[in-house]
């Protein structure tokens, strides 16, 4: 039987407002509440159409109000924060680890909550030297991390699974997304790309698995409208090493002794140009790529884009022009043979 009420977290966002959206024009839905502590932008509200938006903070008990006069069966928590904003990292930290485990206690106290989807993150597994090739859902991380939205991914994981031992008669899918990119959504990746000269750390070529953000989008609605319990890495097929993404944006890679990155990365964040952590740096040295088998066989979905197609699609959609003109690169390599050829 599929969902009656859902309740979304985060809808002021791109994932939360857009699977409001999504599941507010599906008829089978009864209801649709959007909770969020801003109100999404106008154009996202008129997009959410009957979805019902309530301003309320997931860390406050009055949460569990929300839930339980709503008659809520399904909460989508799509909340979790992979940056910082205007309170900085302990802010973000209690919004995420707090938020969570306020949220969980109000679905606990609810028996009619059937139903948990939890928007979680591939970056569980951490980034090292020592990594697998490929990692499974049931892979632990050669080095836990030690800070960031990773650290706040583990542990919400955490409560995850100690609510699903309290309360055995919910369903539980936790999406393990790789790093999302595309046209429409603002994320790490989207801006680092936009920078005109990207910074690398020298000597390291990540790999790089990526998820487009509709892609995102269908698994969440998917996970939301049937039963599908488990924990799934989310991402699309193929790999890009960090050099060649570079070069398909047109940017031009600065590749910098790896104690030279850190200050540029924090005069970046000072910018607000890109958010970097340190967990995001472990990131674009070691790369990290995930096993979806599962998410084909057991979920029963196929990513429409493949990690190049997502890249590819996020550069025409953002109309990246090339930093130097081909043209200009190839008259140059003219120039330079024919001066070799004098030479000689």
């Amino acid at each position: 039987m599929g969902p009656k009420v859902v309740l979304v977290t985060g809808v002021s966002r791109f994932l939360g407002g857009h699977l409001a959206a999504r599941l507010a024009a599906n008829p089978a839905v009864e209801r649709v509440l959007g909770v969020d502590t801003a109100q999404p932008a106008r154009d996202l509200m008129r997009r959410m159409g009957r979805t019902e938006f309530v301003r309320a903070d997931i860390r406050s008990p009055l949460i569990s109000k929300v839930i339980a006069n709503a008659g809520v069966d399904t909460v989508v928590h799509a909340a979790v924060n992979s940056h910082s904003g205007p309170g900085g990292r302990a802010t973000m930290k209690e919004m995420n680890v707090i938020g969570t485990m306020q949220l969980l206690a109000a679905c606990q106290q609810s028996p009619q909550v059937r139903k948990l989807v939890v928007r979680s993150t591939c970056a569980v597994y951490g980034a090292s030297s020592r990594d697998p090739a490929v990692f499974t859902e049931d892979m632990e991380p050669k080095d836990l991390p030690s800070s960031g939205y990773a650290k706040d991914a583990v542990e919400i994981e955490g409560y995850v699974r100690g609510f699903g031992r309290r309360r055995p008669d919910v369903d539980i899918t936790t999406l393990r997304f790789s790093n999302l990119i595309g046209p429409r959504i603002d994320a790490l990746l989207t801006r680092y790309f936009s920078l005109p000269v990207v910074p690398t750390v020298l000597g390291f070529d990540a790999r790089l698995q990526l998820l487009h953000s509709e892609d995102a989008l269908a698994v969440l609605e998917r996970a939301a409208l049937t039963d599908r319990p488990g924990v799934y890495n989310v991402a699309g097929d193929g790999v890009l090493m960090l050099s060649q993404a570079i070069r398909r944006a047109g940017r031009i890679a600065m590749p910098m002794p790896g104690m030279a990155v850190l200050p540029l990365t924090q005069l970046f964040r000072s910018a607000r140009l890109v958010d970097f952590s340190p967990e995001q740096l472990r990131y674009l040295n070691f790369g990290r790529v995930l096993d979806t088998r599962k998410l084909r066989e057991e979920f029963g979905y196929t990513p429409r884009w493949t990690t190049q197609q997502a890249f590819d699609d996020f550069v025409r959609g953002r109309s990246l022009r090339p930093v130097v003109e081909p043209e200009a690169v190839m008259a140059l390599e003219r120039r330079a043979g024919k001066l070799l050829a004098k030479l000689r």
